[in-house]
């Protein structure tokens, strides 16, 4: 069989596992979340959460609101060297991100099972 021959079933065939692939994607919310960061993120936005009171007064302080917090969730950077992921009963997360405003922030949180408590945001320098 000829070198082109080959190329063409080949080219074929690829074409053709391609277009399967994507008919059986599409229109599904699939992701990739292979790194410890975005697994981690995931995990703390497909849970409730609750706003500590100190945590509620400094987003009056900052003037800021919940779409910063579901923002930090989204894009935030999970800062493993200062979380304590593996405390008991409930994981202890630092994120630190951006706000709208061009704000640094630093949020920690507890990560329990079936909810994820905000503890403090505030001002990162």
């Amino acid at each position: 069989m000829h070198i082109l021959k080959r190329i063409a079933y080949y080219l074929g065939g690829f074409s053709i596992g391609l277009i399967i692939l994507a008919f059986f994607f599409s229109g599904k919310k699939t992701s990739c979340a292979y790194f410890p960061e975005a697994r981690v993120l995931k995990n703390l936005r497909t849970k409730t959460y609750t706003i500590a009171p100190e945590a509620e007064q400094s987003l009056a302080t900052l003037q800021l609101d919940t779409v910063t917090i579901n923002r930090l969730l989204k894009v935030g950077d999970v800062d493993f060297g200062e979380s304590e992921t593996r405390r008991e009963p409930c994981g202890h997360y630092v994120i630190y991100g951006a706000s709208e405003n061009g704000q640094n922030l630093k949020m920690e949180l507890e990560n329990c099972e079936k909810e994820v408590k905000i503890l403090s945001l505030e001002k990162d320098e």
